[in-house]
C-alpha cells in the first residue's frame, strides 16, 4: 500500500502514518477486580520494540489501540483493512478515526481529508 498521506488516530498515542501498519487485531483484555474485561482495536506497526528486564532484554512488535469497546467489535479489522485499500487506490491523504457506534454495538471508521490549504493553522494565526 501507498497510503504515505493517510493517518490513522490511536487511543493515547497520536497518530500514525498508514503504511507503516502491518496488521489490524481485536482482542479482550483480562477482567479485573470489580471491572469487566474490554475490546481493544489494535494495529500492528512494523517496528520493533523493545524493553529491558532483568533476565535481559525482550524485542516484540509494537501495537497501538485505536479504540476501546465493551464489546466485541466483529468485523472491524476487515471494515478498517477495505477502507485503507479503498484510501490508497484513490491516492487519498486525511485521517482516519475509529468511533464507537453504541447504537450498533459495533465500531465505525470516518476519514476526514486534509483540505488542500498548504498553509498550516498556525502560520496563518502568527
Amino acid at each position: 500500500m501507498g497510503l504515505t498521506k493517510v493517518w490513522i488516530a490511536t487511543l493515547n498515542d497520536g497518530i500514525l502514518r498508514a503504511d507503516q501498519v502491518i496488521g489490524l487485531t481485536a482482542h479482550a483484555t483480562p477482567a479485573l477486580t470489580g471491572k469487566p474485561p474490554r475490546w481493544l482495536l489494535d494495529a500492528t506497526v512494523r517496528v520493533p520494540a523493545g524493553s529491558g528486564a532483568v533476565d535481559g532484554w525482550d524485542v516484540g512488535i509494537l501495537h497501538r489501540t485505536l479504540v476501546q469497546t465493551p464489546a466485541e467489535p466483529v468485523g472491524a479489522p476487515e471494515d478498517l483493512a477495505r477502507l485503507l485499500a479503498r484510501l490508497d487506490r484513490q491516492d487519498a491523504a486525511g485521517l482516519v478515526t475509529a468511533v464507537v457506534d453504541r447504537s450498533a454495538a459495533g465500531v465505525r471508521f470516518a476519514f476526514r481529508a486534509f483540505d488542500d490549504d498548504v498553509t498550516s493553522s498556525a502560520a496563518r494565526s502568527g
